[in-house]
C-alpha cells in the first residue's frame, strides 16, 4: 500500500502527524507456549483515515494531503520549528 504524504499549511511541517485511522486486516496469529501473541503475514484489506493533525502546531484543519507529484518535489525533511 503506498504511503500518503501530508503537509501542514499553517507551519510547513512535512514529517510529523497524528493520524487516526480504522484498519481492517487479516493476519496469522501465532501463540508461543508461554502464551505471547505474534502476528505474522499481516495483510491490510482496507484502511480509512479519519483524522490527521499536525504534531508541531496541533492544527487539524491546515493539513493537506500531497499528490504523488507534490510529494516527490517536496524535501524529505522540514526544519524543526523555532
Amino acid at each position: 500500500m503506498p504511503s500518503t504524504r501530508y503537509r501542514c499549511t499553517a507551519c510547513g511541517n512535512l514529517t510529523r502527524f497524528d493520524v487516526t485511522s480504522t484498519v481492517r486486516s487479516r493476519a496469522f496469529h501465532h501463540y508461543t507456549v508461554g502464551g505471547e501473541l505474534e502476528r505474522q503475514d499481516v495483510e491490510i484489506l482496507n484502511e480509512s483515515v479519519e483524522d490527521v493533525s499536525c504534531r508541531w502546531c496541533g492544527s487539524g484543519g491546515s493539513v493537506v494531503e500531497l499528490s504523488a507529484d507534490d510529494a516527490l518535489a517536496e524535501p524529505q525533511e522540514a526544519p524543526e520549528p523555532a
